[in-house]
């Protein structure tokens, strides 16, 4: 118990540090950071559950008021925009990822873990977050593919690879300390 609570708070704390890292802001004024890496890496490390709870406690923190997001945002009106809904997805996306890892216990974990954060961090982080920005915005569907979709798909593919390498050599150096393979 008292390890997963450490884990839990550890990871949630890497999601807030993978926000320091320099961004790239878009026209659209959203900027591109490695946070989501850090959702991506709560499910293939964590797992389901310890992960999506892992970002709802980095949530909880940014909703407090902490300046935890990219360019030291936080507060309630960060969960107002159009484009909150990758915060609401944030949780779902570490859900899926963790649960496809729990689920495809044989290959390469290098492999399961790029494919996890693709199907979680991408796939699942979309199905909440383009519905969200439709209705918030509004906007039709190909305003929102568009916009709060397409330019981030180069760079999360890019956060994918890397999480699937970064999980695979955490697997291969301390096996035990990937959950999501235990």
């Amino acid at each position: 118990m008292e390890r997963n609570v450490v884990l839990i708070a550890l990871f949630a704390a890497l999601i807030a540090a993978l926000g320091l890292l320099p961004k790239f802001t878009l026209a659209s004024g959203i900027p591109i950071t490695a946070q989501s890496m850090g959702i991506m890496l709560c499910g293939t490390v964590l797992g389901a559950r310890r992960g999506a709870l892992a970002v709802v406690l980095f949530l909880v923190l940014v909703a407090a008021g902490l300046p935890l997001l990219a360019g030291g945002r936080g507060g309630l009106g960060v969960f107002t925009t159009p484009w909150a809904g990758f915060l609401f997805g944030f949780p779902v996306a570490a859900f899926v990822g963790g649960l496809v890892m729990e689920k495809w216990k044989s290959g390469n974990t290098t492999i399961v873990a790029g494919v996890a954060a693709i199907v979680g961090g991408i796939g699942a982080l979309y199905l909440v977050a383009v519905p969200y920005y439709m209705v918030m915005k509004p906007a039709g569907l190909s305003e929102a593919l568009i916009t709060a979709m397409a330019p981030f798909m180069p760079g999360d593919l890019i956060k994918a690879v890397i999480t699937g390498a970064i999980t695979g050599a955490l697997y291969k150096a301390r096996p035990s300390s990937v959950l999501s393979r235990a």
